[in-house]
């Protein structure tokens, strides 16, 4: 789940974008400096303020209802992974999408957060960025003994997945 924080920081590059200062965005929000400041620091906030700095830069605050998928009994794999699955994760792969809302909404949180690691393997990839995204999605997975665990329970093989996404990652570029 992505975090306030994270949050603040997107749209504070928005607002930036836009030339605003801390003091114009926050005027046009309808609160006042010392509330932004204060949002921007915490780890929560009302809705009202967060919805109505966001509108300001161009953005929403949303709920978005996406089905999730079915999973295995301890929730942490995918129940089905067939080839289509694994095409349409090369395929989202491919896109480096760095959302976690859009990461947890194509299977549970610990299979996308060991993805995220074993991409974070590759060469061509953001280390970090997909490390940090692993982490957002399941803290600790980034840890070699969690690691494993992925890696012994997960549907997936890394042996056939990586180089099919490094041909589709050349193909795109």
């Amino acid at each position: 789940m992505i975090q306030l924080k994270q949050m603040m920081e997107q749209l504070a590059v928005r607002a930036s974008r836009l030339g605003l200062t801390q003091a114009a965005w926050a005027e046009r929000a309808g609160i006042r400096q010392e509330t932004l400041s204060r949002i921007s620091k915490r780890a929560s906030c009302d809705l009202a303020s967060l919805q109505a700095l966001a509108q300001v830069v161009g953005a929403a605050v949303v709920l978005v209802d996406a089905p999730l998928p079915e999973t295995t009994d301890d929730g942490r794999f995918p129940r089905h992974f067939d080839r289509e699955f694994e095409a349409r994760l090369i395929d989202f792969c491919v896109e480096s999408d760095f959302h976690p809302l859009r990461w947890r909404a194509m299977g549970p949180a610990f299979f996308m957060a060991g993805l995220a690691v074993l991409l974070a393997g590759v060469r061509t990839l953001e280390r970090r960025r997909y490390l940090d995204l692993g982490e957002n999605l399941h803290a600790g997975i980034s840890q070699v003994e969690v690691f494993d665990l992925w890696l012994q329970g997960s549907p997936l093989r890394p042996s056939r997945f990586i180089p099919m996404l490094v041909s589709d990652l050349k193909s795109a570029a």
